[in-house]
C-alpha cells in the first residue's frame, strides 16, 4: 500500500470511529432508563450542601 491509501483508510476509519461514538453518547445521554440521574445531577447545583452550613457555624 502507499502512504495515500493509508491515510484515505484511516481518514474514512476515523470518520466512522466518531460517528459511532457520537452515535452511542446520544444514545447513552436519551436512554429512558437514565432520566431518572440525570433529573437529579441536574438538581444537585440548587440543593443545600448540610456540611457547609456546619462549616459556617465553626
Amino acid at each position: 500500500m502507499e502512504y495515500e491509501q493509508v491515510a484515505s483508510i484511516s481518514q474514512v476509519a476515523a470518520l466512522i470511529f466518531f460517528i459511532v461514538l457520537f452515535a452511542g453518547v446520544v444514545l447513552y445521554a436519551f436512554w429512558p432508563g437514565n432520566k431518572k440521574r440525570f433529573d437529579e445531577a441536574a438538581r444537585l447545583p440548587l440543593e443545600d450542601d448540610p456540611e457547609s452550613d456546619n462549616e459556617k457555624d465553626s
